[in-house]
């Protein structure tokens, strides 16, 4: 397919040229663009190594390894050239090898790569603030390893073992990246071409029925109602979601501080916006500020209109992902507001 530029005369046909004819490289040029903004080929995706390798043989590195928001390693390999090479065998060897790391691991692999690129951040906490996680624990880690492959273009070769591999299970995507030269310009139509368009909503639904199955299975690991009491208002059998969500929807109605709750809590535990919302209004909020997860944030809150705190022109939404550390943040909001008369227990 090519691309046009319309004029008063017509179409006038852009001419299309090679990375190597520009004397793009593919390490030196593209890896190093990409790395910067691999939304391009990969979208909601976080880079934490380039050229990773951690294996006795010294020639095996993946070109760019990064973490998705649902917490899955993906392997991105890049080439210049017209055919892509063999590059779905090497990516899968690659992943094959790349599934045993731990997230400690990867913490590691990520903190040496802000080093290098001069970022002063902290590696576990960059990445859990990616995932939108407190804890690693929220997450089973690495649960699937995605391969996404880069390149001029694609044999059928190629692309017949890649489709012939995602029905099998595995995740492989296949971006083609067509240079061309405009007024003095390089442009780059950048296309996935494997899932084809008119297969991508299923392979979505597919994803996110897994996705539902890994919550399901997360949720189940720790079953403990509890009780909670405030004053006279009493909440029974609770799991540690609803737990929280009365004991922090409890003090603000009560006239306790929101900053003096966000003090006693997780990060992003509870946020806010600058004006009185309804619920409608909130999780179109959400929306707006979604960056592409295929978990909505909005599923994230408690966001019905009941369920909603105001306070000064200020609209309050509380979390109902909890982990590790909701007995701790429940403890802390118990000492913080004594007067309150705060009590929660196991259900027995």
């Amino acid at each position: 397919m090519s691309i046009y530029q319309i004029n008063d005369e017509g179409f006038e046909k852009i001419d299309r040229t090679t990375f190597s004819n520009e004397g793009v490289k593919e390490r030196h040029d593209i890896q190093r663009l990409l790395k910067a903004d691999i939304d391009v080929i990969s979208p909601d995706t976080m880079i934490v190594s380039e050229e990773f390798n951690q294996w006795d043989d010294g020639r095996a590195r993946i070109d760019l390894l990064g973490i998705d928001r649902d917490a899955n390693i993906v392997v991105i390999e890049l080439k210049r050239t017209i055919d892509g090479g063999y590059m779905e065998l090497q990516a899968i060897r690659y992943a094959a090898m790349i599934s045993v790391l731990t997230f400690d691991e990867l913490v590691e692999k990520y903190q040496n790569y802000l080093a290098k690129n001069g970022i002063d951040l902290d590696a576990r906490d960059s990445l859990l603030e990616f995932l939108e996680l407190d804890d690693p624990d929220e997450v089973s880690f690495g649960q699937e390893v995605k391969i996404v492959l880069a390149s001029l273009d694609f044999t059928k070769e190629l692309t017949t073992s890649v489709l012939w591999l995602n029905e099998r299970g595995l995740d492989i995507r296949c971006v083609r990246m067509h240079p061309y030269k405009f007024e003095g310009k390089l442009l780059v139509d950048v296309q996935t071409i494997i899932p084809v368009p008119e297969a991508a909503d299923y392979q979505v639904r597919i994803r996110e029925k897994r996705l539902e199955e890994r919550e399901l299975r997360k949720a189940t690991r720790d079953r403990t109602k509890f009780d909670v009491a405030i004053g006279e208002e009493k909440h029974e059998a609770l799991y540690k979601r609803g737990m929280m969500f009365h004991i922090i929807k409890g003090i603000l109605s009560r006239g306790g501080a929101p900053e003096k709750v966000i003090n006693c809590i997780p990060k992003r535990k509870l946020i806010s916006f600058d004006e009185r919302l309804n619920s409608t209004q909130v999780k179109e909020r959400f929306m707006q500020e979604d960056r592409g997860g295929k978990v909505p944030r909005s599923s994230r809150y408690f966001c019905e209109e009941n369920e909603l705190h105001h306070a000064e022109e200020k609209t309050y939404v509380i979390s109902n992902q909890w982990g590790n550390d909701t007995l701790e943040a429940a403890g802390n909001l118990v000492e913080s507001f004594p007067e309150l008369s705060i009590e929660f227990k196991p259900t027995t």
